[in-house]
């Protein structure tokens, strides 16, 4: 609790996304599972609980995109890059799409 009026709140559900340091997504990966796990138990908490979380690592120019279903994470094996933002925008869409349904 904080009496910042500029204090912010976060609303269920959370999708989380990860910066790559040094330019290694590979290296993102586990903090990136981790954030979404604690947002799981985030929305739990919520009483906003969803089957599928939503994750992504990037590097600013490159994505890679994760989900996590109870405690079974899955990995894209595809690269996703800035230079085709209508393709990253269509799956940060669809993310959203997925979740305020």
């Amino acid at each position: 609790m904080s009496l910042n009026p500029e204090q912010l709140y976060i609303a269920a559900p959370v999708l989380t996304i990860i910066e790559a340091k040094k330019d290694d997504i590979i290296g993102g990966v586990g903090q990136c599972i981790a954030t979404m796990y604690a947002a799981s138990l985030f929305n739990q908490r919520e009483q906003q609980a969803i089957s599928w979380l939503y994750g992504a690592v990037t590097t600013g120019t490159t994505w890679r995109f994760l989900k996590l279903q109870h405690k079974t994470a899955y990995f894209d094996i595809d690269e996703y890059y800035l230079k085709e933002i209508e393709v990253l925008m269509g799956i940060l869409c669809q993310i959203v799409a997925l979740e305020t349904h």
